[in-house]
């Protein structure tokens, strides 16, 4: 392997990343312990909450609260928001803002689940341009109070005849945005298919003032880097390809300063990583059993392509205490070695392409009827999201 050109920090509003790599928000997953995890291998990077429903934290639901504490340690303390409501969003972010909560927040603009679609969010919302825009501003505004940036994560469209990502752009650069994100698949995509980087090149050609952020099938270190190539984004988010793998963030921090040092754990350094995953995970929760079942989820991903029986797999996926993880780790290979293409690639479940779930008439126009506001603003309420 050759070493490449090292690639610039990454400035996003006073924040300047040495590495510039994004840690995706992912529900269930990028919880305070997975992020210092993560953190551990790559300090230099940005590690961003999993996503908060505005109207919950509006509220103080007590979930919600405990999801947006960070390490002592944690900076820059990064959150997602998700809303439909202006005036829910500004003050979700002025919570954030004015009790210091956050150094920086990022809008969600791109999921593709069918709950949140259906009322007009998340990649749904910004075909309403001037709802996009309304909401943008809002946390903007007070984000600018005490210097903490705004970052926006999108989708290309709904579909390939409802594409959104470029009027988007401009507007999130119009209304004073640091950086935008693009996860360069439709909603009627998912996660199937490939991820489309021509996007990422359009949007850079289109947004010229602030980063533009890749996303999307970085299954690697060298996958970043033929992709900052590709499209001429300024850095990179990196979601399921981290999975299982945290020491991702350790070889796109060599990667990005021009080194081809890869991490390549044996099974036994893998095994300790998980063991240290759960720890964190008792910690977060303080509560064992918890802590336990959450990490039960992780196991496939940290084992895949080593040997491991199907025995053993099983019984590590009904863990319930750290003292019986221990002695199911003990009966893997610590010597077996990194099994190469067969530990790399996709992670997580990719789905098929699927009619992406709407409002009613929700595509009729870009402007929101009578109906529609009525139906976001119920979805506001909605608090299950957080």
């Amino acid at each position: 392997m050759t070493t490449r050109l090292a690639v610039p920090p990454l400035r996003i509003g006073r924040h300047t990343l040495a590495t510039p790599v994004v840690l995706a928000p992912m529900a269930g997953i990028t919880n305070r312990a997975f992020r210092r995890l993560c953190r551990e291998q790559a300090p230099a990077a940005l590690y961003v909450s999993e996503m908060i429903t505005s109207r919950a934290l509006v509220e103080r639901n007590a979930e919600t609260m405990r999801l947006i504490e960070h390490d002592a340690d944690e900076s820059p303390r990064s959150v997602q928001l998700y809303s439909v409501d202006p005036v829910t969003a500004r003050a979700a972010a002025r919570i954030l803002v004015a009790e210091d909560r956050a150094d920086h927040i990022d809008l969600n603009f791109g999921c593709p689940v069918p709950k949140v679609t259906r009322k007009g969010g998340g990649a749904a919302l910004p075909w309403k341009r001037d709802l996009f825009r309304s909401i943008v501003s809002a946390v903007v505004a007070e984000g600018q109070v005490r210097d903490v940036p705004v970052t926006v994560k999108m989708r290309m469209g709904i579909d390939d005849d409802h594409l959104t990502y470029l009027d988007a752009g401009r507007i999130a650069q119009e209304e004073g945005v640091a950086a935008v994100a693009l996860h360069a698949r439709t909603a009627s995509q998912h996660y199937s298919g490939n991820a489309r980087w021509e996007g990422i090149s359009r949007l850079r050609e289109v947004v010229t003032e602030i980063p533009v952020l890749g996303n999307g099938d970085i299954w690697s270190a060298d996958d970043a880097l033929r992709m900052v190539e590709e499209t001429g984004c300024d850095g990179v988010v990196v979601g399921r390809g981290c999975l299982g793998r945290p020491w991702l963030f350790a070889d796109l921090t060599a990667a990005f300063a021009g080194s081809p040092t890869r991490i390549q754990p044996t099974l036994g350094e893998v095994a300790d990583t998980l063991r240290t995953h759960a720890a964190y995970l008792v910690e977060f929760y303080a509560d064992e059993s918890r802590g336990c079942r959450d990490i039960r989820k992780h196991v496939a991903w940290y084992l895949k392509g080593f040997p491991a029986g199907s025995s053993l797999r099983s019984r590590l996926a009904l863990v319930t205490s750290l003292a019986a993880l221990d002695e199911l780790l003990a009966e893997l290979d610590p010597d077996a070695p990194w099994p190469g293409a067969d530990a790399e690639g996709q992670r997580g479940r990719a789905g098929t392409p699927k009619r992406v779930a709407l409002p009613d008439g929700w595509l009729d126009s870009p402007g929101l009827t009578a109906a529609q506001a009525a139906l976001i603003a119920d979805a506001e309420m909605d608090t299950s999201g957080g």
